[in-house]
């Protein structure tokens, strides 16, 4: 770094310290304000790093939660449109399928009257059968009784030796009035041989129609049944498929309803949910901006009372730095514990060169010596970094600083680490382009915070990197 950074150093860049002609007022001031940067850090360091870490999680995690449920109430608002989309749909086939179903029961109807009546002629068939039936069996007796009477006459033929019975009276006739009486009553036993078997003649003949009318109303009384059969079967079937039909469209309007309802239920808890979180929200912000806003005061508090202390000493620094007998202190750096626990990372992806360590070095020929002791203690090292390398945090922390250092650090920015093993972190990046933060930010260990560049009091590109513990700039490479 070539200005007066956070710590009051003076820091050489590649082609050494580049500096404006300074009287022993601004060297003083330049002092001052670099003390006050340092007692600043030391005071921010002092927040805990893990309460900013817990708070910064835990909106992370309301952020998160916030999202889950807001995905969760999309669910159900869409839901509930395509519910209530099918519930129109299927209220829409409910009238089809209620009117094909009256209409089946309607030919159900018809076909039980139809059934009636065909019912009712097979009745009537089955009537005329018993009449029929009855009178077959009446001329068949009829029958054995003209089939008796002309056995009986034949029988007495048969005894008369093949005469006619009437003849042997005639001839057996004693007087003429035995004569007559035989001859009528031969006559009388002729005429009823005659009707007999007239009788018999016609009794066949009536037995014959008789069964052939009973064999065509059996027929008739058989297709009566086979048709009213069919056609109560056939409506039966067609309204069973027509209820089936409805308690289907029934099914999917309940089924719809149910999904709706169970829907409805379920958005009051999603949407209470949300409001819950929010709350959370709102609440973990406020103590985020809290927190962030004492930092401001503390930094401000703390800047305040080293200008106080150090506009004391500006007579002894304006007179140290003009007396070329001036012998700066020795810097004899803490000891900061095990570097590992720092959990500190280059500030480059990939291997950058060091161009200028840390601690006492030689004002390079060409600039101003500062305290007129032809040198000065560099607070930091400086990285042979092009111009538009990307620079990233050292640590997580809180970004404490992030804007152009008005000491020719040109734009820096600076992250307080919190307390680590008993000692307050700060970490410092100067000469940038650009910085990609912002005072009050939380940063995650790699994140990227700054372009290096040329920026302020240097001579060229690279990068000047510092590390601060209890306000007191130590040397980088021992704790990364």
């Amino acid at each position: 770094m070539d200005s007066l950074s956070s710590g009051g150093s003076v820091a050489a860049g590649p082609a050494g310290p580049l500096r404006r002609r300074t009287t022993g007022r601004a060297v003083a001031r330049c002092l001052g304000a670099g003390l006050a940067a340092v007692l600043v850090a030391g005071l921010l360091g002092v927040v805990p790093a893990a309460h900013a870490d817990k708070l910064d999680d835990q909106a992370a995690a309301l952020k998160q939660q916030a999202a889950d449920a807001a995905s969760a109430l999309e669910f159900v608002d869409a839901g509930l449109a395509k519910s209530a989309s099918d519930l129109v749909m299927y209220q829409g086939r409910l009238p089809g399928a209620q009117a094909a179903l009256m209409d089946a029961q309607n030919r159900v109807g018809a076909a039980t009257e139809l059934v009636g009546s065909l019912a009712a002629r097979i009745e009537l068939a089955q009537a005329g059968k018993d009449r029929i039936t009855a009178q077959i069996a009446l001329d068949s007796k009829k029958q054995a009784e003209a089939k008796s009477m002309i056995g009986q006459i034949a029988a007495q033929s048969y005894k008369a030796g093949g005469i006619p019975a009437n003849l042997a009276l005639v001839l057996g006739a004693g007087t003429s009035e035995d004569l007559a009486n035989s001859i009528d009553l031969a006559e009388q036993a002729m005429r009823s041989q005659n009707a007999a078997l007239a009788q018999l003649t016609s009794q066949r003949a009536t037995n014959q129609n008789a069964q052939a009318r009973l064999a065509a109303v059996e027929a008739e009384i058989k297709d009566l049944k086979v048709r009213a059969d069919a056609a109560l079967v056939a409506e039966q079937a067609a309204r069973d498929e027509a209820a089936a039909k409805k308690s289907a469209v029934d099914k999917l309007i309940s089924d719809s309803a149910a999904i709706n309802a169970r829907l409805e239920k379920q958005k009051p808890q999603i949407q209470a949910k949300v409001a819950a979180v929010k709350k959370q929200q709102d609440t973990v912000a406020a103590q985020i901006a809290e927190r962030q806003r004492k930092e401001r005061e503390a930094a401000a508090a703390a800047a305040k009372a080293a200008a106080e202390r150090l506009a004391r000493q500006q007579a002894a620094a304006a007179k140290a730095a003009g007396d070329n007998n001036f012998v700066p202190p020795p810097y004899v750096p803490p000891a900061p514990g095990n570097p590992s626990a720092f959990g500190l990372q280059h500030p480059f992806a990939s291997s950058v060169p060091i161009t200028s360590g840390f601690g006492w070095r030689q004002t390079p020929p060409g600039t101003i010596d500062f305290y007129g002791t032809g040198g000065y203690v560099h607070t930091g090292i400086d990285f042979g970094a092009p111009c538009g390398t990307p620079v990233y945090a050292a640590a997580a922390g809180t970004v404490v600083f992030a804007g152009w250092d008005v000491w020719g650090g040109g734009n820096g920015v600076k992250i307080s680490h919190g307390v680590i093993q008993g000692n307050a972190l700060l970490t410092a990046y100067y000469h940038n382009t650009s910085v990609q933060v912002s005072a009050g930010q939380h940063v995650n260990r790699g994140q990227l915070i700054a372009i290096s560049g040329g920026t302020g009091n240097s001579t060229g590109c690279h990068a000047h990197f510092e590390t601060w513990l209890n306000g007191v700039a130590v040397d980088p490479m021992t704790l990364l």
